[in-house]
């Protein structure tokens, strides 16, 4: 079967969705062989404590609201549906599976690629997929194994160093952040007073 379109696989928790996330998604897919950008909203990264969270579906409908107006960046809810906490190897099988026609790409931080060794089976993810990376601000380095790899492609998108974590924090302490997010996303937050 003949694959009919490639997809890049932008997970996070978008909590809230900011212009960082949505800059690199519009880079790599406007400099990539990427067709389109799916926006994974994850109920439960392993690695974060779910307390923090706002509710699955409010941050689905902030990444709708910041992305329905560009064909290429689509929001996704396919984690909604699967056993948590969220394994990316089992997000991507499942995807396979519903969507044979479609190829699929992971795309990740750099942060994240030095850390790809702790993620479950993720000896699968670079048989099976290739990775788009963009460069972060982290620590540590890059294990020897991934450099140079065939399924990891680097690209050079702009370095984003904005975080949700931040914006939270910026709106508890009332600080108005308008311009770090689209603006019905901003809009929303302030009519819900998420973040208070």
């Amino acid at each position: 079967m003949t694959k009919q379109n490639n997809i890049g696989l932008y997970f996070g928790t978008f909590n809230p969705v900011h212009i960082g996330h949505l800059a690199i998604a519009n880079y790599i897919v406007e400099n990539s062989d990427l067709d389109e950008i799916w926006m994974v909203i994850t109920p439960h990264n392993p690695f974060k404590k779910k307390k923090t969270l706002l509710d699955d579906y409010q941050r689905l409908h902030m990444v709708h609201l910041a992305t329905d107006d560009y064909d290429k960046i689509k929001a996704s809810n396919i984690e909604f549906g699967l056993p948590q906490p969220n394994y990316t190897v089992n997000t991507l099988a499942h995807l396979s599976e519903k969507y044979p026609d479609k190829e699929f790409t992971l795309i990740m931080g750099a942060d994240n690629l030095k850390s790809l060794h702790k993620w479950k089976n993720y000896e699968v993810l670079l048989e099976d997929y290739n990775i788009i990376v963009y460069p972060r601000v982290s620590n540590g380095e890059i294990p020897k194994e991934f450099e140079n790899h065939p399924r990891i492609k680097n690209i050079p998108a702009p370095v984003m160093e904005i975080s949700s974590t931040m914006i939270r924090k910026s709106i508890a302490e009332g600080k108005d952040l308008r311009y770090f997010m689209h603006h019905q996303v901003q809009e929303y937050v302030e009519e819900m007073h998420f973040y208070k």
